[in-house]
């Protein structure tokens, strides 16, 4: 794909999955995410090509103006779109790929201090909720949502969804569920698991009351 062509692709992502967005002007000009981005594929190249210091330089620049911090080391694919962006954190070994949104305050963190591979790996078509934190060299599959505000620290299978501090997963999501940007409609699969318990319970006590009656 070609450069021009590949930063139309960038604001009709905006265009597409922000319905506060209506213009390519006010994309191109109004949303840091895209700023963010831009910035970053230009560092990264100097990144691969051994001009550390600069890169830095440039993401340190960028973070300064849009409140988001990618280091030059992360990899991401393409139709990639940060919402809002004010806090989010993208470390240097991170990995993302592609149709992936990520809202604000998220933090793609290392808990390593080896020189390795200590940061995420982001599938495909996935959503990260709002100061939502994933840490370490796991993996979050294709098709994966988190929740706002959870603190995810171990994988999370493809089409799947992880909610709560730690989070848990809630498997069984289907691609049109995934897609929905409605966090507030996301289950929570310990309250799932409380809910289950208490109707057992209540089941329990109606049975002993009838015993109870027939003697």
């Amino acid at each position: 794909m070609g450069k021009l062509a590949l930063l139309k692709e960038d604001i009709q992502t905006i265009l597409k999955k922000d319905p506060a967005s209506r213009s390519y002007i006010e994309a191109f000009f109004c949303y840091p995410g895209l700023h963010a981005i831009w910035s970053h594929r230009f560092a990264h190249y100097l990144w691969k090509h051994k001009f550390y210091l600069i890169a830095r330089f440039i993401s340190q620049v960028t973070r300064f103006f849009t409140g988001i911090e990618i280091h030059p080391g992360a990899t991401i694919g393409r139709r990639f779109f940060i919402d809002h962006g004010m806090g989010v954190v993208i470390g240097e070994t991170t990995i993302i790929g592609d149709d992936v949104l990520l809202y604000k305050g998220v933090v793609l963190g290392g808990t390593s201090l080896k020189k390795e591979k200590r940061h995420p790996t982001l599938g495909n078509n996935i959503i990260v909720g709002s100061n939502a934190i994933i840490m370490g060299a796991i993996t979050i599959g294709d098709n994966a949502r988190i929740g706002a505000a959870s603190v995810v620290t171990h994988n999370v299978p493809a089409n799947s969804t992880a909610v709560g501090i730690p989070a848990r997963v809630k498997m069984g999501e289907t691609k049109e569920e995934i897609c929905n940007l409605e966090h507030s409609k996301m289950q929570d699969p310990v309250a799932d698991a409380m809910k289950f318990i208490l109707d057992q319970q209540r089941k329990l006590e109606e049975r002993i009351i009838k015993i109870e009656k027939s003697h």
